[in-house]
């Protein structure tokens, strides 16, 4: 390929990753055209670097090519620069949610190297399981929590760091469109820092659609929560708090799990058991899949992939089962706290539904919200470790940190309250 035509492609990635191409139907490829370009901006600027100079110094220079180099590096550093601006947002929003003393709630206040890009890191993105290894993150693989072969496996992750008893628990439901996806695919970042740091993370697999089409995805995130509660002991975790999260359709699964603890519809042989969760921490979720929200990207989410897809039926003729499934109608007063994480430049999940979903959250609920819409993150920003997901990372370990001291000192005075005589 010419020089002329590499930087063509380049500066083509380089806008489209800046401003996604509009439109319901170009989304997904708008999301795989500028997903790994926003989240790669360093590397993808380093090779154009790279390639403008050995072509400068050639023996046939095209202006042209350098051209369009010049106006992709500069494109790439303002994404570059669009990224490392996700440490206010996350923080602001934290702030905004949570109050400015938040960090007094946390077991250490955050040093400018936890607020700081780590470039390191960066630098080597798909280098993160070598990585956990040398932390001390250890993984017990597929343990089986539901009768379903490889799709009732879990994995366990825990660290040198885990305590022998009572360490908290996080549940990680990853996404795919609830066809696709597996439990050491998504996620793998946050659950490697939060083992790392003494936590108990668990990563499930579950049934996919259309083979096996919906209610069976919810069902088994709560079969594993009610897994969770009565096995993580022998792994040192509490069965008395678990955090949820997950990304897209995980994401969806994980909020809608909060928001409907122990009911018995979504449990079908297991009623009794308690599948609530204290904290959600969703990224990108899916909020909206009846269409409530009037939003257009959301109908057309419905009627082209939910019903013939995921749900196999149709969205009039089911309208109830589609609004059940939707954790925006699904809000009420006693749903736990939520840290919400949605990209503004998201072109596979509107991030109106995101919106919606915290608007109505903080109608309704008794607990905290906490929303950080970052702009230019396109969806699955967090897959790999690059500059953005790293300090959504750390972000949602202050926030897990604030969440499980403060959930521990509530616990704590209540068991010291002494019964009226």
């Amino acid at each position: 390929m010419g020089f002329v035509r590499r930087q063509v492609i380049t500066a083509a990635l380089t806008a489209n990753a800046i401003r996604p191409l509009p439109g319901f139907r170009t989304g997904i490829p708008a999301f795989f055209a500028g997903w790994l370009t926003g989240e790669l901006a360093p590397h993808v600027l380093g090779l154009t670097a790279a390639d403008a100079v050995a072509h400068a110094f050639g023996r046939r220079r095209d202006v042209r090519g350098l051209a369009l180099a010049g106006l992709s590096a500069a494109g790439l550093v303002h994404l570059i620069a669009q990224s490392r601006r996700a440490v206010d947002t996350a923080e602001d929003a934290l702030v905004e949610g949570l109050g400015v003393d938040y960090v007094s709630q946390l077991d250490a206040k955050p040093s400018p190297a936890d607020l700081a890009t780590p470039w390191r890191q960066v630098a080597t993105p798909f280098a993160f399981r070598s990585s956990a290894r040398r932390a001390g993150v250890r993984v017990r693989r597929d343990i089986p929590f539901s009768p379903y072969g490889a799709r009732g496996l879990l994995d366990v992750y825990t660290s040198e760091n885990t305590p022998a008893a009572g360490a908290p628990v996080l549940l990680q439901v990853h996404g795919g469109g609830w066809t696709i996806g597996r439990k050491d695919q998504q996620g793998l970042p946050l659950m490697q820092h939060m083992a790392a740091r003494g936590w108990v993370c668990v990563a499930i697999n579950y049934r996919l659609a259309p083979r096996d089409p919906w209610p069976a995805q919810i069902v088994d995130v709560k079969s594993a929560i009610a897994w969770i509660r009565e096995n993580i002991e022998a792994y040192g975790g509490d069965p008395d708090y678990i955090a949820i999260t997950g990304g897209s359709a995980g994401g969806h699964l994980s909020s809608l799990a909060a928001v409907t603890p122990n009911d018995p519809e979504l449990q079908p042989g297991f009623e009794s058991a308690d599948t609530s969760v204290q904290v959600a921490v969703p990224y990108y979720g899916v909020y909206d899949l009846a269409g409530a929200s009037g939003l257009r990207t959301a109908e057309l989410l419905r009627d082209t992939f939910l019903a013939p897809w995921v749900f196999k039926k149709d969205p009039v003729a089911a309208r109830e089962e589609f609004e059940k499934a939707s954790p925006l109608l699904r809000v009420n007063a006693d749903a736990p706290d939520f840290f919400i994480i949605h990209g503004s430049q998201d072109t596979l999940v509107d991030p109106g539904q995101a919106r919606a979903f915290v608007k109505a959250l903080r109608a309704t609920s008794k607990r905290t919200v906490v929303y950080a819409e970052l702009p230019g993150a396109q969806h699955a920003f967090d897959i790999f470790p690059s500059i953005r997901s790293a300090h959504l990372v750390r972000a949602t370990e202050r926030f897990l940190n604030w969440h499980w001291n403060t959930w521990r000192r509530e616990h704590a005075g209540a068991a010291e309250v002494v019964p009226a005589q």
